[in-house]
């Protein structure tokens, strides 16, 4: 088996950062998927599949020829509340490597074992939330969101108790980096400002070339953090995508979609949809995630305050504007967000209503909030009978007609105004409006048959899922509403 060449980023910062710890080896591990693609831009043999020694190392069973395993500690503020210590409690880094292309990638295991910041707990991760994260990961780098990856899948027959006894798998993961906000926080709380520097500055050597050596680098990789968190934040609303755990420790200094846990795609529209059911307050709920964003956009440039300025008052004046980008830039790439998945070239006077108008009606109606913008491209202009929608389907997703009767003219006037064409406008919107996402439905029944000995449907959604915007003829129940009996599926931070 032939791997990538190691290049140590992280890793070569050493302690405190991190700490070399050996995972623990599951008892008989089987690989139930590779990310064959990603295997490809890694460098990759493409005979790792199968090759033991390749499952041995996506299980933690060995460890990658030169490289020591390890755990990075980190605090976070957690439902709001500031955790002194949490760090990387059962994920372990297992190697720092150059791909094909020649960018910065890290490979970590998630539920590899205990590490001492384990917080007494197994340090194992259960096949149901393993098979979540690794489809869920891939599904949105196939929508065009940045997020961490998943190379590959492994499980084990070895039980593991959570809610119910089920079993172990580890997931490998990949990311350039796995730097979260909650990083600077453990060295900013802990008063050990000189930790910051180095930490920053390697992120932002390996990660930011261009602001490298630059006087201002600090608070120029904090702005395009701040920028990158606010258009991520949108490209999730977008696409009715609700994170659950938007704790400060769950967010990238990358601006990646990172940490898949009590995740869950928009069914039925509430803006007020709560996907983690621990969330009791709805802190992470779809309609405040853009706010919370911007809130942990805060505490990140609150534990960097030492590196903006020589002063806690010139520190404070450097940060504010930074944190003053975020409303603006999210804004911006909300605007352009709607805009496009209307189908519409450009945002006028008036745009705002029409959008929000719009999502009124699949609000008060719960539709389906991905078929309903699939279904919104059929719209054909010359007609103006509001039951003239190519293809059916728009007006049964809504039950206030009478409402949605009264929008259908004005949008088709919006798209005379700008002499819209039916079939390059639906072109364009079937690319930004996704057909497939990782409804928890589709994933409950893989993880069901996963778990009764048969991973065929996880590698059946792996490929549906990786494009999303394609018809796929013959998979169309892939893409209907849950069925009664699961449309209420609760997820946990167990998930």
């Amino acid at each position: 088996m032939t791997l990538p060449p190691l290049t140590p980023r992280f890793a070569a910062l050493g302690e405190p950062y991190s700490l070399p710890i050996p995972a623990r080896p599951l008892p008989d591990p089987q690989l139930l998927h590779l990310n064959g693609p990603l295997a490809a831009e890694l460098g990759l043999d493409a005979a790792a599949a199968a090759d033991p020694a390749f499952t041995a190392l996506m299980a933690g069973n060995a460890a990658w020829p030169g490289f020591d395993a390890r755990a990075s500690v980190y605090a976070g503020h957690q439902f709001g509340q500031f955790v002194p210590q949490l760090g990387d409690g059962r994920a372990l880094s297992i190697a720092e490597i150059t791909d094909a292309a020649g960018r910065p990638q890290e490979l970590q295991l998630k539920g590899a074992g205990p590490t001492p910041y384990s917080r007494h707990a197994d340090g194992r991760a259960v096949l149901r939330s393993s098979i979540r994260e690794y489809l869920c990961s891939e599904a949105m780098h196939a929508l065009g969101i940045p997020t961490t990856r998943a190379l590959a899948l492994v499980g084990s027959p070895q039980p593991v108790r959570r809610e119910t006894m089920e079993t172990a798998a580890v997931v490998c993961r990949v990311a350039p980096c796995f730097l979260r906000f909650g990083h600077f926080e453990f060295w900013y709380y802990r008063r050990e400002h000189e930790r910051l520097q180095p930490l920053a500055d390697h992120l932002i050597a390996g990660h930011f070339p261009e602001f490298d050596g630059d006087p201002d680098r600090h608070a120029k990789w904090l702005t395009e953090v701040v920028e990158r968190t606010a258009r991520l934040m949108a490209q999730w609303q977008a696409v009715g995508f609700c994170h659950g755990v938007m704790n400060t420790d769950n967010f990238s200094a990358l601006g990646l979609t990172l940490d898949y846990g009590p995740f869950g795609f928009l069914d039925a529209f509430d803006p007020q949809h709560i996907c983690n059911h621990t969330d009791q307050g709805g802190r992470y709920a779809w309609d405040r995630q853009p706010v919370i964003g911007h809130w942990n956009c805060a505490k990140l440039l609150q534990a960097c305050l030492p590196l903006l300025g020589d002063t806690p008052e010139a520190a404070v004046a450097r940060a504010q504007p930074i944190a003053d980008r975020y409303p603006d830039a999210y804004a911006a790439a909300m605007t352009a967000r709607w805009t496009a998945k209307l189908g519409l070239r450009e945002n006028r006077d008036g745009d705002e209503a029409l959008i929000n108008r719009w999502l009124g009606l699949l609000a008060s109606s719960k539709a389906d909030f991905t078929r309903s913008w699939r279904h919104l491209a059929r719209v054909r202009i010359a007609d103006d009978r509001p039951d003239a929608v190519a293809g059916a389907g728009l007006r049964e997703e809504i039950l206030d007609l009478a409402a949605f009767d009264a929008w259908l003219p004005d949008y088709r006037a919006r798209l005379r105004a700008e002499q819209s064409e039916d079939r390059e406008r639906a072109a364009r919107m079937n690319a930004v409006n996704p057909k497939f996402v990782l409804r928890n439905h589709l994933a409950q029944t893989a993880i069901a048959q996963a778990e009764a000995g048969d991973a065929s449907e996880v590698a059946r959604l792996f490929t549906l899922l990786a494009q999303p915007f394609a018809e796929q003829p013959g998979h169309e129940a892939y893409a209907a509403e849950p069925p009664p009996e699961a449309r209420h599926i609760e997820v946990s931070c167990s998930s």
